[in-house]
């Protein structure tokens, strides 16, 4: 079983470099202006997300009153925006980890659960963390 394992590794391997092999292409330079690439439309997406971004964060100072808090709220806003797909693919993985994996192996089984419990304890605190920083700064500071 384990020499059908050790062959097909190799085979893979071997159809991966002739896979790099035969897929390069050789590239000419020409001088002919139809080649031009213009790079417009993506430079201008990415000035709009900057004014976006940007008009946020004086959104959020304005709100706040000040820069620093305006930063940190700001910044408090993006983490909990981002922490639920990661929490979610976090929660996949401790899954497997614990439901698939630990089937067999129970101290992999134990490493599942732990980091289960770990990544849902974080996306818990980043989702209620901007609430908390709102209420005790813009509440208590009045």
């Amino acid at each position: 079983m384990e020499g059908a394992i050790l062959f097909m590794k190799k085979v893979v391997a071997i159809l991966f470099i002739f896979l790099i092999l035969f897929g390069t292409v050789c590239v000419y330079a020409t001088n002919a202006q139809e080649n031009v690439i213009t790079t417009e439309p993506a430079t201008n997406n990415l000035v709009e997300l900057k004014d976006k971004a940007l008009s946020s964060l004086e959104d959020y100072q304005v709100a706040y009153g000040n820069d620093t808090y305006g930063l940190a709220a700001y910044l408090l806003n993006i983490v909990r925006i981002y922490s639920i797909p990661f929490g979610f693919i976090g929660i996949v993985i401790a899954a497997i980890y614990r439901y698939v994996i630990g089937i067999r192996k129970l101290d992999v089984q134990d490493k599942g659960f732990g980091v289960l419990v770990a990544i849902i304890t974080v996306m818990v605190i980043c989702q209620v963390l901007p609430l908390i920083f709102a209420i005790v700064v813009r509440g208590w500071r009045g």
